[in-house]
């Protein structure tokens, strides 16, 4: 993030050539403070190696997943035949009584076991949060648009910061850990997972290994951004395989933060992406965030 600060220009292009050809694009040197990933993740794992039943006492059946946990074997990608080896816990934003958004928005739980959790990844939300609209400025400028384009139609974003683990599997384990689907939101900010697997799908059908660097984020588009912009900023199908059999008896964890628009915004195509070579591809199908986000977790069966 560095070259954000002293040639945003030359950031902005880099960043939107990676989007353009990958769907993805690693930020190194990402600037989060590293004591608020440090105690978030740990407090992460102390939830997870709780007793599956406390656990469960913090599942919310029929909200989607939106906050809490999901137990494991729930989630599975888009007409996969095979649920996700995972478990996750959703945060996300905090409204005061009375916004309007909390038609939407559900109120975050917070496990009473592990004193500091709800601080600590309150403020890993917070951190990603501003991180994310930051990225969306130099998206904003490859674009052609103003700077601050996305800034009023995700201030209030309904996103979401999952916490994943992903258990151990036996070194003879079928399948993978996630399957290959694509992002719902508008982007995801992604840390560095302690195990290795995750992979995306280029242009040539080529399954490509992702390893960032320690310090590096993984930044992707979201299927919002790429109806937004008429797949001129693609989102790409990814997965998280299992790791080589020497490694399968660790867990796996990782941090991905899932920016979303307002849930009131209407997603429609932008005039500057529609062109006679590349015709809307979305005319007439008016769909808002919120509409969109309830459609896709039909599919995954959160809901």
């Amino acid at each position: 993030m560095r070259l954000y600060d002293e040639d945003f220009q030359g950031f902005s292009d880099a960043l939107g050539s990676s989007f353009r050809r990958y769907g993805f694009a690693v930020v190194a040197d990402h600037g989060l403070d590293e004591a608020v990933i440090e105690a978030a993740i740990d407090d992460a794992k102390a939830f997870f190696a709780l007793p599956e039943a406390v656990k469960r006492a913090y599942h919310v059946p029929g909200i989607g997943g939106a906050r809490g946990l999901t137990p494991f074997g729930i989630e599975a990608a888009k007409d996969a035949a095979a649920v996700d080896l995972k478990e996750f816990w959703h945060v996300g934003r905090e409204l005061p009584a009375g916004h309007p958004y909390r038609q939407y928005m559900r109120d975050n739980v917070w496990p009473t076991e592990i004193e500091g959790f709800r601080t600590h990844l309150y403020g890993m939300f917070q951190a990603m949060d501003d991180l994310g609209r930051k990225l969306l400025r130099a998206i904003a400028r490859a674009l052609g648009l103003s700077d601050d384009w996305f800034e009023d139609k995700v201030d209030m974003g309904n996103s979401v910061l999952r916490m994943l683990h992903y258990p151990p599997v036996p070194a003879d384990a079928p399948g993978v850990r996630a399957g290959a689907h694509e992002d719902i939101n508008v982007i995801t900010l992604l840390l560095g997972a302690e195990e290795a697997g995750l992979q995306l799908k280029d242009a040539d059908g080529r399954w490509l290994d992702i390893a960032p660097p320690p310090g590096a984020l993984v930044v992707n588009i979201g299927d919002m951004l790429q109806r937004l912009t008429n797949h001129v900023l693609p989102s790409t199908t990814h997965r998280v395989v299992n790791p080589a059999p020497e490694r399968r008896g660790f867990a796996r964890y990782s941090t991905p933060f899932f920016l979303h628009f307002n849930p009131d915004f209407e997603i429609a195509t932008l005039p500057s992406t529609i062109t006679p070579d590349r015709p809307d591809r979305y005319a007439g199908q008016s769909i808002t965030a919120e509409e969109f986000l309830l459609q896709r977790l039909r599919e995954i069966r959160l809901l």
